[in-house]
């Protein structure tokens, strides 16, 4: 088969593309931005790259085109495709039928941590020796790859609740269909896409008609809109899990809260499981460990095994990844770009960093962010840090400084990079710990500060 993916180049659809070539395909794409690493890798696998949307690729005459759900009706190759009558699917359709088909699929949905607990559990079916394939948001330090076809049954696939293309607007993991699905949390985000949390919960309930009876449901039991969701009905046995001492639950993580739960304890109902002393930090990333575990205990895996395999975890890159130390200031790179993320990330740099500032400097870059949705909640989701700088970009059309104003002075924006990361390096000191917060590259800002701060340090 020969497939041609229109908007080859983000995380999602180049995991498609590298999927296809395992399987044996034929693979070329296009995209606007086609530019390192994604160019790099995807050349690497054999994948013929077009930079743009010229109409002529129908010319290409695959068998089907893939097509992103960045894309939209206008777009010329877009128009193209539609006129000549070729054969089109979108990139969770063409997964569903040609990788998904017949596998144990594991499905990670919520709106945090969707990366996070995905890595996790395919590293514990990984460690299990079961040799699961899987496809995630992010590249894990341990596979070095977000996506790989496994020699195994499973397969965990990151269940994104973004719509799936212009001509399907259900959530991507409707295609998915798990045998395991995880429903972590859920709050309101892609205000692009839903205007309310009610319509993203109308979606969840669509993933949950479709895990069948011998199935499993493993539930955040401290989520009442999940809780709201399960109420609209559920046909498949439920096994819920929570970190919180309070919440009636099936598995539970304990920990004392000033380890910042860099060491917890597994328990399944009244019975000990086990304890995990990991390179991890923050009860959320607990909670993440413990659903992985939960659904790998589904899938057959001892319990023991997965607790060893959380021991050897060595995370994700850009999910609370030291990008470099100098002179004593650590520089972090974070995806997080919602009000519940960033307290988070922000509450596990706290526990790490003892005495040492916490410096959050933040990129609002997802289209929820840009769209000012959750401006009214951004000042409180950065109180945990000791000084707050914000990148105004361009398309960011909303009073940011205005919303900062609740922090009373602490709190800096910044509409130039080169500016940002002057001021950076003046208020930086040893002890500190910077994190850098986006759902995109930050125009380069993380080996920009290092550089600055070298140089800075050495003169």
């Amino acid at each position: 088969m020969h497939l041609h993916i229109i908007g080859i180049c983000g995380t999602f659809m180049g995991g498609i593309a590298a999927l296809a070539r395992a399987a044996g395909h034929r693979v070329t794409g296009s995209d606007r931005n086609v530019y390192p690493p994604m160019s790099t890798q995807l050349a690497a696998l054999g994948i013929e790259l077009i930079e743009g949307y010229a109409p002529d690729q129908v010319r290409l005459a695959p068998d089907v085109f893939v097509i992103g759900n960045v894309m939209s009706r206008g777009n010329p190759l877009i128009e193209a495709v539609l006129d000549s009558g070729v054969p089109y699917q979108s990139g969770p359709e063409w997964l569903a039928r040609h990788v998904l088909q017949g596998r144990w699929v594991l499905g990670v949905a919520g709106t945090h941590g969707k990366t996070t607990t995905s890595t996790l559990l395919a590293w514990i079916l990984e460690h299990a020796g079961l040799s699961p394939g899987f496809l995630v948001g992010g590249v894990p330090i341990d596979f070095d790859a977000s996506a790989r076809l496994g020699a195994g049954t499973h397969f965990v696939v990151e269940a994104d609740e973004y719509d799936t293309a212009f001509f399907d607007k259900r959530a991507k993991f409707v295609h998915y269909r798990p045998r395991t699905a995880i429903l972590h949390n859920l709050e309101h985000d892609h205000a692009d896409i839903y205007p309310d949390v009610a319509s993203i919960q109308r979606q969840f309930h669509l993933l949950l008609r479709a895990v069948p009876g011998n199935g499993r449901v493993v539930l955040n039991a401290t989520d009442l809109n999940l809780a709201e969701v399960l109420e609209m009905g559920c046909w498949t046995p439920v096994e819920r899990y929570a970190a919180d001492a309070s919440a009636p639950t099936d598995w539970r993580a304990v920990a004392d809260p000033a380890t910042g739960y860099a060491r917890f304890a597994i328990r399944h109902g009244d019975r000990d499981v086990g304890e995990v002393e990991w390179s991890m930090l923050g009860r959320h990333n607990a909670e993440n460990a413990l659903a992985a575990v939960v659904a790998a205990h589904h899938a057959g895996v001892d319990e023991q095994v997965a607790l060893e395999a959380l021991r050897r975890f060595r995370g994700v890159r850009r999910r609370l990844e030291v990008r470099g130390t100098v002179q004593g200031i650590v520089v972090y790179d974070d995806f997080a770009h919602h009000p519940t993320a960033i307290a988070t990330t922000l509450e596990g740099v706290r526990r790490r960093a003892g005495r040492g500032r916490v410096i959050a400097v933040l990129e609002p870059r997802s289209n929820t962010m840009k769209l000012g949705t959750h401006k009214a909640a951004l000042a409180g989701s950065l109180r945990g840090a000791d000084r707050v700088f914000v990148y105004k970009s361009p398309e960011v059309k909303w009073d940011v400084a205005e919303a900062m104003q609740p922090l009373d002075g602490l709190a800096e924006v910044h509409e130039d990079l080169a500016g940002l990361t002057a001021r950076l390096v003046a208020e930086s000191r040893p002890g500190d710990h910077l994190v850098l917060m986006s759902n995109g590259s930050f125009g380069g800002l993380h080996e920009r500060l290092l550089a600055a701060l070298q140089a800075h340090r050495a003169s």
